[in-house]
């Protein structure tokens, strides 16, 4: 079996390679990996592909920048060759990035099937780009899998009940790997002068965070607020830093370091207190590590979060009462997703 997977963005690349640890194990199935090139800084890109023992890209294409449209026609025109070169059996597509969807709509106008992880994830919020990349990937994908069982009810109010599967949280099955590796191997926490449980960590990078200047103002204030109890490490993304410079917004007052790779990441929320992000996967992976949340966003498809009480939007006063959550498996979700690929 031949399936080209398609990635572009450092949340793709951490959950490929689960699955494409799970394709060696399973025997039978090669697997093309391309790259798009939407996350082209090797902080952001090359170091994940080492830490997390991916294998190199079989193709890059090398695109980024640019307007979402123009952006996703130079990837669908890019994946849509590779797929008539190369011929594969399924395309595998991951979240919701502009990557995800052009290899979606490629594989769909060359008739080959495709498989979407982390399918059924609404936020209901169509101004966000990824709203829009996830709804029409949901719409032409041959087989879902789904990490809660909200994306299966979100699915099936879509009038998708064909191939949906809920099979857990590929990024679970990472996590669960990655805690080990990240004590005995960062010293992120030395570098910076950090003790286990002394301080809080944020993220921001989405496009409705950064590119409104009285948004990421808004935003940056509330993180300083927070900042008088206990330090913030702020990992400031590339998007993120030039919007401050563009709106003359300060950073100061925060502990801002440049982007970290998943072994340092996983250890900074390993020793966190709290973690602050508009990032869809950080809110999962810091219950994964059993922090609470606050997401700097005014919705949330994780909504299984919110409802345990793990994780609240920052526009509401308090979490409501915590609870376990049973929505994303036992850290066996990529297994699931090629054994189902293959029988399909």
């Amino acid at each position: 079996m031949k399936v080209m997977t398609i990635v572009g963005a450092r949340p793709q690349f951490v959950k490929a390679s689960a699955v494409s640890h799970a394709f060696l194990a399973h025997g039978g199935v090669r697997e093309i990996m391309v790259h798009t090139g939407q996350h082209f800084d090797p902080a952001m890109s090359d170091l994940f592909f080492e830490e997390l023992d991916i294998p190199k890209p079989d193709h890059h294409l090398g695109i980024s920048g640019g307007s979402h449209g123009e952006m996703t026609g130079r990837m669908l025109a890019g994946i849509d060759a590779l797929i008539t070169a190369e011929k594969p059996d399924w395309v595998l597509v991951y979240g919701d990035t502009n990557s995800t969807m052009a290899g979606a709509l490629a594989a769909a106008k060359l008739h080959v099937p495709i498989a979407h992880v982390e399918a059924g994830l609404r936020s209901f919020n169509r101004l966000m780009p990824e709203e829009v990349n996830r709804v029409l990937t949901d719409h032409v994908s041959t087989i879902l899998f789904c990490p809660t069982r909200a994306a299966v009810t979100n699915l099936k109010a879509e009038g998708i009940e064909t191939g949906v599967m809920h099979v857990g949280d590929v990024m679970y099955d990472v996590t669960l790997k990655a805690r080990q590796t990240a004590e005995a191997r960062s010293a992120i926490l030395d570098r910076l002068g950090l003790k286990d449980g002394a301080f809080h960590l944020a993220t921001v990078h989405r496009a409705e965070s950064t590119d409104h200047a009285p948004v990421l103002r808004d935003m940056v204030s509330w993180l300083l607020a927070q900042a008088r109890d206990l330090p913030i490490v702020f990992p400031v993304h590339p998007r993120a830093r030039k919007a401050a410079e563009r709106h003359g917004v300060s950073l100061d007052g925060l502990i801002t370091i440049d982007p970290v790779g998943y072994t340092d990441m996983t250890r900074l929320l390993m020793g966190c207190v709290n973690v602050f992000t508009d990032s869809g996967g950080l809110q999962k992976e810091a219950y994964f590590h059993g922090k609470p949340c606050v997401t700097l966003r005014t919705e949330t498809e994780w909504v299984e979060t919110i409802e345990a009480g793990w994780n609240r939007l920052w526009t509401v006063p308090d979490y409501k009462p915590r609870k376990a959550i049973d929505e994303y498996g036992t850290g066996a979700a990529s297994g699931q997703i090629v054994r189902a690929m293959v029988k399909r």
